[in-house]
């Protein structure tokens, strides 16, 4: 079964733009053991919320996952594909005032970088 994911990035180190220009990057840089988990778990064509750290606090983009390689536990190779820009940003003002997301990782634990989301969640963030 298909999961959602954000991922989080420093839109100075990587930003949504430079996955729109580039259409498809190997998403690395990830420390955090749990993030890591959620990483390793990812399965092509799990969808992807993109979420701009920085000045930006916002969830901007969609994408997808295109392979997973998980054999290496401390850098998981996952490929992933550009989707669209979201018609409006996401903040995380908005997201945190938002109940569907009153248990979410993403609010609870503010320094993960890959966080699972529910599919209520993912198509709220997505404007479907």
């Amino acid at each position: 079964m298909a999961q959602d994911y954000l991922l989080k990035t420093e839109a100075s180190a990587y930003s949504f733009a430079d996955l729109e220009r580039d259409k498809t990057t190997l998403w690395d840089g990830v420390t955090n053991p749990v993030a890591l988990k959620n990483l390793r778990a990812m399965q092509p064509g799990d969808r992807l919320i993109i979420y701009e750290t920085g000045d930006r606090k916002s969830a901007v983009g969609t994408a997808s996952a295109v392979s997973v390689d998980p054999s290496d536990p401390r850098n998981p190779q996952v490929k992933i594909k550009v989707g669209r820009a979201l018609p409006k940003p996401v903040s995380l003002a908005e997201i945190k005032a938002n109940a569907l997301f009153a248990d979410s990782p993403l609010v609870r634990q503010g320094r993960l970088s890959v966080v699972p989301l529910t599919a209520a969640q993912y198509k709220l963030l997505a404007g479907e």
